[in-house]
């Protein structure tokens, strides 16, 4: 478990406003030797910060990157086909995307090179869907592990009754329950980012989880639900992953005005805070099922999870397993995702690691990750799939 105190969470928080103010005064000085450099009238400097302001502050709904087709849709989830026309292998390959206050077109972020999906489909696993998660309303505010569960259960028999499951950070873990459930219906097991062993390593989530004293006491966070009416908001997630790393957060700000004349820079912002910036809401119920079980009690590692009346036996799971972690991931440590290895009966021989140069997003849309590491780790489980 990591020894950080609340004390000291407290003390990061009392450096910030210098952190972030220093941030500001570099950003700003910057800018005007730039500007001065390049000669830059009154009209210029203010349609800069006119130019600026906007892509900072207006912010649409992100879109898919390449197209798919609607295989089935629930009342929290959608079933999108990626699969070539004429797909070459027999197991197809099913993505559960994160599930954290975003849209889960983070595994289809932008060109090839930044999608997750076509990645996977370019290895050659082209018989390949995704889940698509929606956002809470009123309607279903209750939602639980079990319903969701059942929506993974529905949509690997719709597909061919067995799946490679790929699952990125929550949807690691919640690709690796389902594996403990149903193992018969599981060929391989993906997760990158995924925290399993949620109390090890140096994860500024389980540090705050801990710090509030989720494992013995949810109270703040019940009320945080009964704020948004049972539904808890995306908008409380996004603000919370800023408050994780304030200053970096300001420094992006920042850094986007010493760019603001070179129209691909802006054009990358936009689509990172498009997504980033829209916000979407989750289940109560399953937040704070989240929070007590899997952060606050770290059930899942301990074997006293249960879904439904059954317990979460990580032993049952045997199939191949591929395990993606991040060196600058301050969300999931590589540790948390390495412990799935130490409680499955999977032979070590199966069991794959790749360790990324990337912090916790740069898993699912870096560059480096998908071209170098994530080839890599389907190039495993192509074989057992034709």
């Amino acid at each position: 478990m990591s020894t950080k105190t609340p004390e000291k969470i407290l003390q990061s928080f009392a450096s910030t406003p210098i952190a972030v103010s220093t941030a500001v005064f570099q950003g700003l000085t910057d800018y005007w030797k730039g500007a001065i450099a390049r000669r830059a009238d009154p009209f210029d400097v203010l349609n800069d910060f006119n130019t600026w302001w906007q892509a900072t502050t207006v912010h649409h709904e992100p879109k898919w990157a390449h197209g798919s087709t609607v295989v089935r849709e629930w009342p929290v989830a959608k079933l999108l086909d990626y699969s070539v026309a004429k797909p070459t292998v027999k197991v197809p390959t099913l993505v559960l995307p994160p599930q954290a206050g975003h849209s889960s077109s983070i595994v289809d972020f932008a060109a090839a090179d930044q999608s997750q999906m076509i990645t996977i489909r370019n290895c050659g696993l082209d018989r390949l869907y995704t889940f698509s998660w929606l956002g809470a309303t009123q309607a279903t505010k209750h939602y639980s592990i079990e319903e969701y569960i059942a929506i993974i259960d529905e949509a690997i028999d719709l597909i061919g009754g067995k799946a490679n499951l790929i699952g990125d950070c929550q949807g690691g873990w919640l690709a690796t329950i389902y594996a403990a459930l149903r193992p018969a219906k599981v060929n391989s097991l993906t997760i990158g980012g995924a925290p399993i062993d949620t109390h090890v390593g140096d994860g500024v989530i389980n540090e705050w989880v801990q710090a509030m004293g989720a494992e013995t006491d949810t109270r703040f966070y019940e009320m945080i639900v009964q704020a948004g009416n049972g539904v808890y908001s995306g908008e409380n997630q996004i603000r919370g992953f800023k408050m994780l790393e304030p200053a970096a957060e300001t420094e992006r700000i920042m850094g986007l005005l010493l760019q603001v004349g070179d129209p691909k820079a802006l054009s990358r912002y936009k689509e990172f805070t498009d997504w980033f910036e829209w916000s979407q809401d989750m289940p109560g119920d399953f937040y704070l099922w989240i929070v007590k079980y899997l952060f606050g009690e770290n059930r899942l590692v301990k074997g006293t999870l249960e879904v439904g009346g059954e317990t979460v036996d990580l032993s049952k799971i045997h199939c191949r397993i591929n395990l993606l972690a991040g060196t600058k991931d301050h969300i999931t440590p590589p540790e948390q995702v390495w412990a799935l290895a130490d409680y499955v009966s999977t032979p070590k021989s199966q069991i794959n690691r790749e360790l990324v140069e990337a912090g916790h997003l740069g898993l699912f849309m870096g560059r480096e990750s998908l071209s170098d590491h994530w080839t890599k780790l389907m190039s495993y489980i192509l074989p057992i799939s034709k």
